[in-house]
């Protein structure tokens, strides 16, 4: 069955339906985000573009829905989802866990060779076969808040409204779970580019974990770094939507 392409679905989320865009931007949140985070790079490129973005399960409206706390399951599903939307040029996005699902998601989609995008934007995240000893998803409930706080990726009045912040805190444990046990294979390979962000002070991914995106593309690599921390890309927004744009264009 496909989806048209002015429709939003569980999982696909169109802020601005863009049906006759010729080009695809396709969108994954980091770690306990959703599909809204997008909505400003939504309004940027639209009508021009038709902007995806995802939104996983367990959060927001799909609050009741279980979190999927496997990526390569999780991955699946996205997959099931994009290749019933119309063949149009895609560039997909990430941030931070969203990179490394665009990367699986886009793998396997190559391998389908369907939808495949020719761009996959990895921002905020060492690359795929980099390791870390990492178990937030194992704290308790003070410890999980404190690195949100680290992260600086929750407004203050989010923080300080603990109803809302209780119904955030299984979305954040089980995606934390999920990106941190994950393991990438040290030999797959995208066949399109890969442009790899990152912030010069972010406590989850150093300048070298970022350049190890480099060995997950068969195609043209690049990174660029900006000053900040993990989330830099709301200090540097335009220069993002640079990025974006000169890899929509290509």
């Amino acid at each position: 069955m496909s989806t048209a392409d002015d429709v939003s679905t569980a999982w696909i989320r169109r802020y601005h339906p863009a049906a006759r865009a010729g080009r695809r931007l396709v969108c994954f949140p980091h770690a306990g985000g959703s599909a809204s985070f997008f909505l400003p790079t939504s309004a940027k490129f639209s009508p021009d573009t038709d902007v995806v973005a995802i939104q996983y399960p367990g959060r927001q409206d799909r609050l009741r829905e279980p979190c999927i706390t496997d990526i390569g399951l999780l991955a699946d599903r996205i997959v099931d989802e994009l290749i019933a939307l119309s063949e149009k040029p895609t560039v997909f996005f990430g941030h931070s866990m969203g990179s490394v699902i665009g990367f699986e998601v886009a793998s396997r989609l190559e391998r389908k060779g369907v939808n495949a995008p020719h761009t996959l934007i990895a921002s905020g995240r060492r690359g795929p076969s980099t390791q870390r000893d990492e178990s937030v998803h194992r704290r308790d409930d003070d410890g999980i808040i404190a690195e949100i706080k680290l992260l600086n990726g929750t407004d203050a009045g989010v923080l300080g409204d603990e109803e809302i912040l209780r119904m955030s805190l299984p979305a954040l444990r089980g995606d934390h779970r999920a990106i941190e046990t994950y393991r990438g294979d040290p030999e797959q390979r995208l066949r399109g580019s890969i442009i790899a962000l990152t912030g010069d002070a972010d406590p989850k991914t150093t300048v070298e974990e970022a350049e190890a995106w480099r060995r997950h593309t068969e195609g043209h690599f690049r990174i660029r770094v900006f000053a900040g921390g993990h989330f830099f890309l709301t200090r540097h927004q335009q220069a993002v939507n640079e990025e974006i744009a000169q890899a929509l264009g290509a």
